[in-house]
């Protein structure tokens, strides 16, 4: 079935892409149904999955459907609700999926778990859901095993590689499973996926998500992926299943257009092995994130010519990256924009012409996307404001888990507010500018970091840069630049740098320090964890008052997904 054969049900407003048709949400919708079963009914031996995450394995169709069947009927026979929460603790591979779609086949709500969170994280995220089902593996219980007894609401805990302690093994389960699963039937505004916040404001926050929101992010792969799905499609993103990214921006919807799906997640990410992945695998459409591009991009080396299209997302791209990318992997880059909250709501799409150097795109049919005040009013094109997206759009969050009061304060009228900056031009086109909280004050200008950065990446030795609003006892804030590079840097290096910016931007944009650190903090998502670098120039202005060094210790490790921010 064409692509065009299988246009979705989500509700089209303002659409910014020609060629659109608008169409209705379904009153019932599934994901398992839409993504697996239907598939495994109509072609039960066509290729779904290729699990290289442990000895390589192909998963049929009818092989996952089965397997999710069973699953769902064991959660049935113990007396999993609607509603309740399934949490899945698993690097990519077969029984992530599994889960997932079990959960979703009897109408609960699966809860993806980061790998590398540490038993802080994990016992927050659990406790807060109550999560009554864990899904993990021997390598994690250990941790699991520390927090289960602050865990009152977590009933069975399944194991994919075996029995352990008082786990059990998920597939002894499965396959002991006798009685069948009893279908039932959810409505697309039933609560089917929640995913936490990164925890870089406060506290993580449990974002739930329904059935419907899967159609959402559908045109996005459609219009950002050329000729896509075209029968010979592989998919694969290094970005783990516990993101958004990585799990709604590829692997779930390879499922839905029936594109085999590659489950392979590095313990750590080389260029040099994704490389040799994409060529082996013969891998045709990938999310990359901008640092796994950027990774690449320093190991020189070059793709076979089978790689048709990249989507990327999380951090701006420089159009040097994106330059290097459609020269050196032979796949044009397609930026997209998104978040928890609410996915994939506008990028680019190279081969329909709707791109523009240094803008993300256009918002994507189904999103209607503005540039706002602070008291929802719009801003003239061409001029900073908060980019804001209505509340009536296909993959819009039903609400904070447990925290009404969070979920109102982001809306203002009808439109949540992201909490990014950023302009629109006439034409529709987005550019990001920064997160509201990173938007430095200095002498009077408002500055937001993102063209600062595309300057400095674009320095051959520089790997990643972050810029923050460093305090300044004259001028509140100057602008402070960390990068991380590649080789030991010369010694006009730091200056050279904020020569550069001063040159291709502005002098009242040009960093008043540059400081190399080893290694940048990061989410555990991926993304700069922009707190801990603020925190640091704070620092090394204090020590340099008190006459000490100005440069500020290297970032100290924490535990993924938490957050020194006081609550707001």
């Amino acid at each position: 079935m064409s692509a065009r054969d299988r246009r979705h049900d989500y509700q089209i407003k303002n659409g910014c892409f020609p060629g659109e048709s608008p169409v209705r949400v379904p009153e019932f919708f599934n994901i398992a149904e839409a993504c697996l079963m239907s598939h495994a009914r109509a072609f039960p031996q066509a290729v779904a999955l290729m699990d290289l995450s442990r000895d390589a394995q192909i998963w049929t169709y009818a092989d996952m459907a089965r397997a999710a069947e069973r699953l769902a009927a064991v959660w049935q026979d113990q007396g999993l609700q609607p509603g309740d929460r399934v949490a899945i603790l698993l690097p990519q591979c077969a029984e992530a999926l599994i889960a997932h779609f079990a959960a979703h086949l009897i109408g609960a709500v699966s809860l993806p778990l980061f790998v590398l969170f540490g038993p802080d994280a994990l016992r927050f995220r659990l406790k807060d859901s109550g999560a009554k089902i864990l899904v993990s593996d021997q390598a994690q219980y250990p941790k699991i095993c520390e927090i289960q007894p602050e865990l009152p609401d977590l009933d069975k805990v399944y194991l994919r590689d075996g029995a352990s302690g008082l786990a059990d093994g998920l597939w002894g389960a499965i396959e002991a499973q006798d009685a069948p699963y009893r279908p039932i039937q959810t409505r697309a505004e039933d609560p089917a996926m929640m995913i936490y916040t990164s925890g870089t404001t406060g506290n993580p926050k449990g974002v739930l998500h329904a059935h419907r929101f899967l159609l959402g992010h559908l045109p996005c792969l459609e219009l950002s992926f050329a000729d896509f799905p075209n029968g010979a499609d592989i998919g694969w993103t290094p970005a783990d299943w516990a993101w958004i990214g990585g799990l709604m921006d590829m692997a779930i919807p390879c499922f839905y257009f029936r594109v085999p799906l590659v489950a392979k997640r590095f313990e750590r990410f080389t260029a040099g092995a994704a490389f040799d992945l994409i060529r082996d695998a013969q891998i045709t459409r990938a999310f990359l994130p901008p640092t796994a591009l950027k990774m690449m991009r320093q190991a020189e080396r070059q793709a076979t010519a089978q790689l048709r299209s990249i989507s990327s997302g999380g951090e701006p791209l420089s159009a040097e990256l994106i330059d290097w990318a459609k020269e050196a992997l032979g796949a044009e880059v397609n930026e997209l924009y998104g978040q928890t909250e609410c996915n994939l709501s506008a990028g680019s799409a190279r081969s329909l012409g709707v791109a523009q150097s240094g803008w993300i795109g256009q918002a994507f049919p189904g999103f209607d996307m503005r540039i706002l005040d602070e008291r929802g009013q719009a801003v003239p094109d061409g001029q900073i404001g908060q980019i804001c997206v209505h509340r009536d759009t296909p993959t819009m969050f039903l609400r904070y888990w447990n925290q009404p009061q969070k979920t109102a304060e982001r809306f203002v009228g009808d439109y949540l507010m992201t909490g990014d900056l950023g302009r629109m031009d006439a034409q529709g086109y987005v550019q990001f500018m920064a997160r509201d909280d990173d938007v430095i004050t200095s002498s009077g200008y408002r500055i937001g970091p993102a063209e600062i950065e595309a300057v400095l990446a674009r320095a051959p030795q520089v790997v990643m840069a972050a810029v923050v609003a460093a305090p300044d006892a004259t001028r509140g804030h100057v602008i402070g630049a960390y990068v991380t590079v590649n080789g030991p840097p010369e010694p006009e290096f730091e200056a050279d740098l904020i020569a550069q910016v001063s040159r291709q931007l502005s002098p009242h944009m040009a960093p008043k320090w540059v400081r190399v650190l080893e290694e940048m903090p990061m989410t555990a998502t991926g993304k700069i964890r922009r707190l801990d670098l603020r925190e640091m120039a704070a620092q090394a202005l204090e020590t340099e008052q008190k006459g000490g060094s100005l440069r500020p210790a290297q970032p100290q490790p924490r535990a993924h997904g938490q957050s020194q921010r006081p609550k707001r």
